[in-house]
């Protein structure tokens, strides 16, 4: 299996641009990901004024008719809030509008707004995930669909068009380090993304282990499992210059976020430890930033990464030219040592001496 490498964004509006110019922006960051032959692009869903996307498949269509090969996936969507029943529809037409390239990336999200916006109770908050996750999956099984819970009227022998392309459609758990959830998806067979958004890759092994235990305790082919990481990134052509483009963006958009929920104000000394070889966020030259990630490969044995460069505000043109860098010089980096590593490894030949007979 080849190791795949993508881009993820939020579409995040804090550079100040319209909206309106941000999504041509976006079109043109999916374009150039697919012109450099990366493997998937991905949608973050917010209902927030700070946020460009609320309705994933909707931009990811647009997408999907100006791009040939990447594969288009939601990163995430909320399912907790949202009806699987649209949900399934708006990926299967995706799917449809791009040959067999739609993912849905399913998750809790990473922040509360849709609850109250679509009238849930942040109470039922696991209990949303689990049934509507429970909904989907018997959905994407095929047609009829009876079906029964307590947060959603019931089906019963529901005839839900139309059908994707592929079949299964596939379906991604989005976690951010809950450990209900990692067992959730290996219980269930579906691949796991893990976002490690701060402190350093390594404390995330655990959670590795346990998907990896639970998904052979339930009787998954070891072979068959799926695990991608996403973090935040960014490539220059020196340290220097990544930092220069990308520095002061993401502390920006890290305490924005951060003085929302409690967190202590993060400054160059964080900023530092999350850069260091060790820590979270893959950022330098396209060599520093290949060596990242296939540090998290060694933990992890991840057959996907994704990248978060599209950050704050950080400048359009200087995404443009990190995803250039990510695809033309990190990608080869890090595709050649993987398959390398995957590699059986070769014996010393052995050299056979008849006994001479004399």
């Amino acid at each position: 299996m080849n190791f795949e490498l993508g881009l993820a964004t939020f579409a995040d509006l804090a550079s100040g641009v319209s909206p309106q110019q941000r999504m041509r922006e976006l079109l043109e960051e999916a374009q150039l990901a697919d012109e450099l032959g990366l493997d998937v692009f991905a949608l973050g869903e917010h209902h927030r004024r700070d946020y460009l996307i609320s309705a994933p498949a909707v931009a990811l269509g647009a997408i999907a008719a100006r791009t040939t090969n990447i594969r288009l996936s939601s990163a995430v969507t909320v399912l907790s809030s949202d009806d699987p029943v649209r949900v399934f529809q708006e990926f299967a037409e995706l799917d449809l509008i791009s040959g067999g390239r739609a993912e849905i990336m399913a998750g809790r999200g990473s922040f509360i707004e849709s609850f109250p916006l679509f009238g849930f109770d942040l109470d039922d908050y696991n209990e949303l995930y689990a049934e509507k996750l429970e909904l989907l999956l018997a959905i994407r099984a095929g047609n009829p669909v009876t079906w029964s819970g307590r947060h959603r009227p019931a089906l019963e022998a529901a005839e839900i068009f139309p059908r994707p392309v592929q079949d299964p459609l596939p379906v991604w758990v989005a976690v951010g380090g809950t450990p209900q959830s990692v067992v959730r998806a290996a219980v269930l067979g579906l691949p796991l993304t893990i976002a490690i958004i701060g402190g350093q890759p390594a404390r995330f092994k655990p959670l590795v282990d346990l998907y990896d235990q639970v998904w052979t305790q339930s009787g998954h082919a070891p072979q068959e499992r799926r695990l991608a990481i996403n973090t935040h990134a960014f490539i220059g052509r020196s340290r220097a210059e990544a930092d220069a483009a990308f520095a002061q963006p993401y502390l920006a958009m890290m305490n924005r976020i951060g003085r929302e929920r409690g967190w202590p104000p993060a400054g160059r000394e964080q900023y530092a430890a999350l850069t260091a070889p060790d820590g979270a966020v893959a950022v330098g030259d396209p060599e520093q930033v290949a060596e990242k990630i296939l540090m998290e490969h060694s933990l992890f044995a991840n057959q996907r990464y994704v990248a978060q460069l599209s950050v704050g505000a950080v400048a359009h043109r200087d995404v443009m030219r990190g995803i250039e860098l990510f695809g033309t010089l990190v990608a080869p980096l890090v595709r050649e040592e993987i398959a390398r590593r995957q590699q059986p490894a070769l014996r010393e030949p052995v050299t056979v001496v008849a006994d001479s007979q004399t």
